[in-house]
This record gives structure tokens, sequence and C-alpha cells, in this order.
């Protein structure tokens, strides 16, 4: 599985259903066929649902935040700024024009699993009015050339203690999913080798410190598979398309079949009642489907090595649950967390980390007070649903902001002594 010529016929296959897809949409969209035959109707339908889904796969999603209401009831444009540039990825800041800079800042990590971090677009729109609002910006490996190096667990955690340090000690991170761990393992190192630029608080929603607190068929697949039958099965070299050609990946279309088999009737359910709206004129640019879909099919390549690192370290090897986790040579104990705020954030109906796995995260931190620690399970909730779904609008996201208002202060392990003043 390890070749370009994988990697290139999954490719094609994706750019000729793509063609087939315009292809049926042109032909339904003759004025000698439009509304004589209901099948050239259906064709047509069928075409344009096809050509959107696949053109959707390889295109990098926009964040499409034009603007936010301030405090004085006007609309404010908002900016995506890079504020670090990094080949494997960048830090980003929604600068909102004409509004004074806002108490709380937020570090939104996103996770790095497939999609990108547009995933989370409705996260920082409920964020927006009330915090300057951070996010990592992960790029898609395919398009990164070989000559950049390797990005595996340890490089993404020295991604975010260089993005801590750069947004300076009165940050507040949320950490969605994936990178739960990795930000734990980032404040920990930061902890000892850089107090000053600790984060205020650190909340963790959804994300597996410990995967064997609770089992999900995610940790049962890390359990079932040995690392050489998954580097077989699932990494490819990119294909001479892309600036990366040659670079080992986990392929985001291989990626896509994954999400896509787990819940195959849904979906199939959802294409095809989308094709008959099409068909009978029912269907809308910016429809509730189009809105999903056009995200959810959105996907990129990982790195082989992150990839295969995560479920090696994190999953199989349990180093953060076990507290044996090593950054660039360095041990990372995260007893050394003593001031900065932890929260865990769970849902009782998730399916993807279920709740145990996040909240193991406080147990770990045995250096930090009991009153920095807090916990939230959300009742009803799935895995989408506490950072981006109902359950995050009208009631995470009010204790998040809590948690965050609460910390806030200088802890005193931060404060800098004051210099005596000379006689």
């Amino acid at each position: 599985m390890k070749y370009m010529a994988t990697y290139d016929l999954m490719e094609t296959m994706r750019v000729t259903n793509q063609w087939l897809g315009a292809t049926a949409q042109a032909m339904g969209a003759f004025p000698a066929v439009g509304n004589a035959n209901p099948f050239f109707k259906m064709l047509g339908a069928w075409g344009e649902v096809t050509e959107r889904s696949f053109s959707r796969m390889v295109t990098k999603p926009d964040w499409n935040i034009a603007s936010v209401v301030g405090e004085d009831g006007r609309d404010h444009l908002v900016d995506v700024e890079v504020t670090v540039a990094k080949a494997f990825g960048d830090l980003i800041h929604f600068k909102v024009d004409d509004r004074p800079t806002k108490d709380r800042k937020i570090l939104l990590v996103a996770p790095m699993s497939g999609h990108y971090a547009t995933l989370l677009r409705s996260t920082v729109v409920s964020l927006l009015p009330d915090a300057e609002v951070y996010t990592t910006d992960w790029h898609n490996a395919r398009d990164i050339p070989v000559s950049e190096g390797k990005f595996d667990v340890e490089d993404y955690t020295l991604y975010l203690v260089d993005f801590l340090r750069e947004l300076g000690p009165d940050t507040h991170v949320i950490a969605v999913c994936q990178p739960a761990p990795l930000a734990l393992a980032a404040t920990a190192y930061l902890a000892e080798e850089d107090p000053s630029a600790q984060p205020r608080s650190l909340t963790l929603i959804g994300g597996p410190i410990d995967p064997d607190a609770a089992a999900t068929d995610v940790t049962d697949f890390g359990r079932r598979i040995t690392m050489g039958q998954l580097e077989e099965s699932a990494i490819q070299r990119v294909g001479f398309k892309y600036k990366g050609v040659g670079r080992k990946v986990y392929p985001g279309l291989l990626q896509l079949s994954s999400f896509m088999s787990m819940n195959a009737e849904r979906h199939s359910t959802a294409f095809s009642e989308q094709i008959m709206r099409v068909a009978q004129d029912e269907a809308q640019e910016h429809d509730k489907h189009n809105r999903f879909y056009d995200e959810y099919l959105s996907v990129m390549d990982m790195t082989a090595e992150f990839y295969l690192s995560t479920v090696e370290r994190i999953f199989k090897g349990r180093e953060i649950a076990d507290n044996r986790f090593v950054v660039n040579g360095k041990p990372v104990d995260m007893s050394k967390i003593t001031s900065v705020a932890v929260k865990s954030v769970e849902g009782s109906e998730d399916d993807i980390s279920a709740p145990g796995q996040c909240i193991a995260a406080l147990d770990l931190c045995t250096g930090l007070p009991d009153d920095k620690k807090a916990s939230h399970v959300e009742p009803g909730a799935g895995h989408y649903g506490i950072f981006a779904g109902k359950s995050w609008r009208k009631n995470i996201r009010p204790l998040v902001l809590e948690f965050i208002d609460a910390n806030s202060d200088v802890p005193k392990s931060n404060v800098a002594p004051l210099k005596k003043k000379k006689a």
C-alpha cells in the first residue's frame, strides 16, 4: 500500500466520479429533456449531488465568518490573520475590526484527525463575541514537501508550546478531542521548561487522555490491529499531483471511506433524500445537507508518523495515561502542573471518547489543588454536540466561560518578584 500508484489510483477514482457527476448534471440540464422525461431530471439531480460531493473531498473549506455583533450593537468585520506561520500548521487569530481588545484570550486547539480546523467554525463563532479567539490551523500533509521533515506527536506538542509562548501567560486553552492529551503534555512541558509561558486554564473536551478508561469502537480497533498491519493497510505515499510528492501519509480519502463506513446506512439515506430534493427543486445551495457534507467530506492527509505515533503511544502504549510521555528527549511529568486550572468536559453519549477517558487528566495532575480542578458530563450529548452542537451552545459554553473567568487572575507562581529599591 505504501506506493504513489495507490494514492494516485484513489485520486483518479475521485476525479472520475466528479467528472461523471458533472456530465450527468449537464445532460439533465438540456432544455430538450429538462421536463419532458423524469429520468433526465433524476439524472441531473444525481449528477449535481455527485459532482459537489467528490469535488469537496479535496477542497479546504473557508471559515466564512464575515462579521460579529459587538456590544455597541454594530456588526464588526472579522479578519483571519496568521500570527505564527509554520510548515505543518499556523496559529491564526480571528481579529474583530474596530472593537476594543477583549480581556479573554482563548487558544482553541483543533484536532488533526482527518478534517480541517474549520470543523470548529461554529465553536469559533460562539466564542468571538466574548473573547479574542486564536486557533491552530493544521496544513494538509499532501501539500508539505518532504524537505520539511517529519511531524509526529512530539512535534505537535512542541508546536503547541511555541504557540503558547507567542500568546503569553494570559491565555486560556480549549483543546477539542484528539489534541487533549497533547495539550495537557504541552502544559506540563512548559511547567518545567518555561513556567512563565503556561496558560491560565486548560479545558479538555472529549479527549482520549486514558483510552482504556471506557471502551469504544476506536479503542477496540487500537487493540485489535498491530502496528505492522496498520502501516501496511493505511499508509501511502503522496502522488505526483501535489507538492508533498513522496511523503508518507494516511490519506484523507482513505480516512473518509472509514468515516462513511461506520454509518453507511445513515449516509446513504441522506444522499438519496438529497437527490430527491434536488430533482423536485426543493434543495438550496446552503441547506442543512450541503452545510454538513461540504464540511464532512472535506478531508486532509495526515503525516504517517503522526497517525502511527498517535495510535502506538497514546492508545496502545498509554504514555499519557501512565504519565510516561517524552518530548524531545525530556520526560513530561503531569504532576508539575501546579497553577494551571484544568477542566474536563465529556458527553454521556459520546461514542468516540466515552465518559471517563477525559476526566482521567485530573487524576494525573497530582500537584494541582482540588480548587483548580473541575469536570462536567453533559447528559445526552454525543461527541460533536459537546463542542459544536446544541449542548455546547446552551450549556457547555457558558460553563467554560465561567471557568475561564474564575481562573483569569495571575497565579502566584507566575508573578515576578518585585525588585528591591537601592538605598
